[in-house]
């Protein structure tokens, strides 16, 4: 009974070309990989400042697992709550320039338990969303039950109406990413700010792309726009241009101790290895130092960005790292992803849910790993596939 339930599952999905299989890397992530013993240029990978594999932050798990072992072995409310634990948290709190922070597992876990520990059971609240924000910051808003109201994606003025509607909720939260993990445009975030504070709502703001990319140090584009103390709170995530795994929200000394008592995801789950908390500190030290890394990142995006509108392609609105090559159709999308396999080109198809119907695309991720020859490489190949009409 349970294997026919699943086939027809299965079924309804590969009916509609949106069966995914897993690809299995038999290399390092980094801007060159190995898959089924071929090599291809990487153009997938949030690695953006090519710190996976880094020699330094090797020997710093070395030395932690000398020091540690490995498991976190407890809750951190119970008996997990190590000393490197609080030096992570204090430095990521300072890089953030806030009172605290706390680190969780994954950047998953820290938006669905921020969100919903935080709005749930407030009988006269609202979360107000972003049309695009990433499907983490949605499951959060829908387990806290509270009502959901959406804005215009980047529409200041759609999310001015809907504050302006909304004021006879007590609480609200209104919730954005600084830059947007399918498009890869930003938020105007000084508008979104001076929003928040003009009708009273709780600004949060999910850096996940922009932490390690953007500002002197890369503390994200809340240091860009000198704005980081005006947000109420500041999402982070260790597995991009950190190249570990884990996420991590900042705010006030109060609302961390809030989360401490209230948050289900915290509470209820082990304490992250203390092996992650130590290579996490030497990757906070070396990202804080990659300026060099991020103006290259920076310049590769800028070539790349220009030679792709020069073919006409529809990169949407971006202004970062994240370079959409928004095709349409599903089916033409995996062609094209087929045709740059054949070429040693690994450039998956987003399709949805990931994106809106009919917006299916190549996701390009850039890092400081690539080099002007694989820009050129993907831009020839895309070049004669557009003038072939093969897309």
């Amino acid at each position: 009974m349970f294997n026919k339930f699943l086939s027809k599952k299965l079924l309804e999905i590969e009916n509609t070309s949106l069966f995914r299989t897993l690809k299995i890397i038999q290399s390092n992530s980094a801007t060159t990989i190995k898959i089924n013993g071929r090599n291809f240029i990487n153009f997938s990978s949030n690695n953006y400042l090519d710190l996976a594999g880094n020699q330094e932050i090797n020997k710093a798990a070395i030395n932690a697992v000398e020091k540690y072992g490995l498991a976190g072995t407890s809750s951190r409310l119970v008996s997990g709550n190590l000393s490197i634990h609080e030096e992570l948290e204090a430095k990521l709190a300072a890089f953030k320039n806030k009172q605290a922070s706390l680190v969780f597992p994954s950047g998953y876990q820290t938006n669905i338990g921020v969100i919903s520990s935080l709005m749930s059971n407030e009988k006269n609240s609202c979360i107000i969303m972003d049309k695009l924000n990433h499907a983490s910051l949605w499951d959060g808003a829908k387990l806290s039950a509270s009502r959901i109201f959406v804005y215009e994606h980047c529409d200041m003025n759609s999310l001015e109406k809907i504050l302006k509607r909304t004021n006879e909720y007590k609480i609200k939260l209104v919730i954005t990413e600084s830059v947007f993990s399918m498009d890869g445009d930003f938020t105007p975030l000084k508008d979104f700010v001076e929003l928040c504070q003009k009708y009273g709502a709780i600004s949060m703001v999910d850096e996940a792309h922009s932490t390690g990319v953007f500002g002197k140090e890369g503390k994200g584009l809340a240091e860009v726009f000198n704005i980081a103390d005006k947000i109420d709170i500041t999402i982070g995530t260790l597995s991009k241009a950190f190249a570990l795994q884990g996420g991590f929200v900042c705010g006030s000394r109060r609302f961390i101790d809030f989360l401490i008592n209230k948050n289900r995801a915290f509470i209820y789950t082990t304490a992250v290895s203390p092996v992650l908390c130590a290579t996490a500190l030497k990757s906070l030290e070396i990202v804080k130092k990659s300026d060099n890394k991020r103006q290259h990142l920076h310049n590769l995006s800028k070539i790349l960005k220009e030679k792709l509108n020069s073919l006409k392609f529809d990169t949407s609105k971006t202004q970062s790292q994240i370079i959409p090559v928004i095709i349409g159709s599903i089916e033409n999308t995996e062609n094209t992803v087929s045709s740059l396999w054949n070429e040693g080109i690994y450039t998956p198809a987003i399709k949805p849910p990931t994106i809106p119907k009919n917006q299916a695309r190549i996701r390009i991720s850039l890092t400081s790993g690539h080099t002007i020859n694989d820009i050129e490489k993907l831009y020839y190949h895309l070049y004669r596939y557009k003038t072939s009409e093969i897309i």
